[in-house]
C-alpha cells in the first residue's frame, strides 16, 4: 500500500487511469481542484500536478479528443487543462432539476463512451432525496432523469460486457446498491433491482469499480474497508484501509492491476494523517480501462 505524496483532500473523488498519458487523475471536491499523478515522471515535481476550477467537481473523466468531461455544480462541462494550473471550462448541459444547493456527484462513461452522472443535495444532514441520474452524449445532450429520489448518488459502474449497470446511494438513510439490465445499443437501463443492501454492514456504499471477473469493488465509507461483491451480490473479499472514509476506487497502472483509492478528510480529526489521503494498492486482480467520452 502506497500513499500518493502528502496530498490531503477535503473530499477526494473520481480517480481514473489515463492510459495514453500513463497517469492518474482525481478531484478534490471542496478545494475545487484536479490532481494528476504520473508514477514514471522523471522528477517528483513533474509527477504531481494540479489545476484549479471555478466550481466544485463531483466527477471527472477523459474525452476522446484530449479534453475532459466533468459533472460540476451548475451542470456538465467540457474542460481543457492548461500548463498554468488553470482550466478552460465550457458548460455543455444543465438539467432543469439541478436546483440551488445541489451539484453533480459520482460519474463515468459506459462502455460505449456515454457520460453518466447523478446529482445530490450537498447538505446531507437535511436528507433530501431529490437527486437524479442522467446520461449525457454529444449527439443527444442531457437526458431526462433515469432514476430519481436519490439522497447521494454514487457507485456507478458497468460489468465487463457493459450489459449490467450498478448504482448506489451513500446516504445513511439508504445504503443501497442496485443493479440494472443495460441496453448497450441505446444506453438505457431497466429492470432495477437490489444488488446489495448494506444496512447490515458497518459501512456505507460509496464509489466503485469492476474487475475483469465482473466483481464489484466498492469503498466502505465509515468502515475503513474495500468490499468486493461477486456478480451474484455475495461479499467475497474485504481489504482493510488506513482511512475511515474511503470515497472511490479505480483500477489502473500499466497492467491495470492497481487500485487508486481516494478518501474524505472533512469532519475527521486533525491528527488523523490518513483522512483525505489518496493511496495505491494491489488487490490481486485486474480491472478494465475506462472508456473515453465520445465527442462526436
Amino acid at each position: 500500500m502506497e500513499r500518493v505524496a502528502d496530498v490531503r483532500s477535503g473530499v477526494g473523488e473520481s480517480p481514473f487511469w489515463h492510459v495514453a498519458e500513463q497517469a492518474w487523475y482525481w478531484v478534490a471536491i471542496t478545494e475545487k481542484k484536479i490532481w494528476r499523478y504520473c508514477p514514471t515522471a522523471p522528477s517528483s515535481q513533474a509527477s504531481l500536478q494540479y489545476w484549479n476550477t471555478n466550481e466544485m467537481l463531483g466527477c471527472l473523466t477523459q474525452a476522446a479528443d484530449g479534453s475532459f468531461i466533468a459533472g460540476m455544480e451548475s451542470g456538465v462541462f467540457q474542460l481543457h487543462l492548461s500548463e498554468a494550473h488553470q482550466v478552460q471550462a465550457k458548460r455543455l448541459a444543465a438539467p432543469a432539476e439541478l436546483g440551488q444547493g445541489m451539484r453533480f456527484n459520482d460519474g463515468r462513461c459506459d462502455r460505449q463512451g456515454r457520460f453518466w452522472s447523478g446529482t445530490m443535495f450537498m447538505d446531507m444532514a437535511q436528507a433530501k432525496a431529490i437527486g437524479h441520474l442522467y446520461r449525457y452524449s454529444a449527439q443527444q445532450g442531457i437526458s431526462t432523469p433515469f432514476v430519481s429520489g436519490l439522497f447521494v448518488q454514487n457507485g456507478l459502474a458497468w460489468s465487463p460486457d457493459g450489459r449490467t449497470m450498478y448504482l448506489s446511494d451513500s446516504h445513511p438513510n439508504s445504503k443501497m446498491i442496485w443493479a440494472f439490465d443495460y441496453d448497450c445499443e441505446v444506453g438505457v437501463p431497466h429492470n432495477q433491482r437490489v444488488f446489495v443492501n448494506m444496512k447490515a454492514l458497518e459501512s456505507r456504499p460509496d464509489g466503485a469499480a469492476v474487475d475483469i471477473d465482473g466483481c464489484y469493488w466498492i469503498c466502505g465509507n465509515d468502515g475503513s474497508r474495500l468490499l468486493r461483491f461477486t456478480p451474484e451480490g455475495k461479499l467475497d473479499k474485504e481489504i482493510a484501509l488506513p482511512m475511515k472514509k474511503p470515497a472511490m476506487c479505480s483500477f489502473g497502472g500499466p497492467n491495470l492491476d492497481t487500485l487508486m483509492v481516494t478518501s474524505i478528510g472533512v469532519g475527521q480529526p486533525e491528527d488523523d494523517e490518513w483522512a483525505g489521503a489518496t493511496i495505491l494498492l494491489r488487490p490481486g486482480t485486474q480491472g478494465i480501462a475506462e472508456t473515453a467520452f465520445v465527442v462526436d
